[in-house]
């Protein structure tokens, strides 16, 4: 059993710790007497983190829930055919597999991409696709 005791205070401290398998993250700043209760704790298979660590990973964690969720209620401002351009791209399609799975030009494809990643506040297909896959969109034409 390890526990973390570092000054370093990052998401990625604390990351890379818990995925090495520590079986906590503490600062050293914690109060000593609060070291020996922790150490027990995480000694008896509970995992223990240090107050700040925990508070910035949870809120991390909420902030990309809650964009994912805005992401998800936006798919209802698309058109059935945006919704069939983005059913593909969950696919991994290019634009010239779609243009042909849809019976479009690429051009229009490029413009229903377009289209699709504005609305729904995406930074590029990729993350598009991945909204599309976890939405559970199939394709269906």
């Amino acid at each position: 059993m390890v526990v973390a005791l570092t000054m370093f205070d990052s998401d990625r401290h604390v990351l890379r710790a818990l995925r090495a398998g520590a079986a906590g993250f503490l600062l050293k700043s914690t109060p000593p007497e609060d070291l020996v209760g922790l150490v027990r704790v995480a000694a008896g298979g509970h995992t223990v983190m240090s107050p700040a660590a925990t508070r910035r990973l949870l809120d991390t964690a909420a902030g990309r829930d809650e964009a994912r969720q805005r992401r998800a209620a936006s798919l209802r401002t698309l058109t059935e055919r945006e919704t069939d351009v983005l059913a593909c791209l969950g696919e991994g399609l290019s634009n010239a597999r779609i243009a042909a799975r849809l019976r479009l030009s690429e051009t229009t494809v490029k413009g229903y991409v377009s289209q699709v990643l504005m609305k729904l506040g995406c930074a590029n297909r990729t993350e598009a696709g991945l909204l599309a896959f976890e939405a559970g969109l199939g394709v269906s034409g």
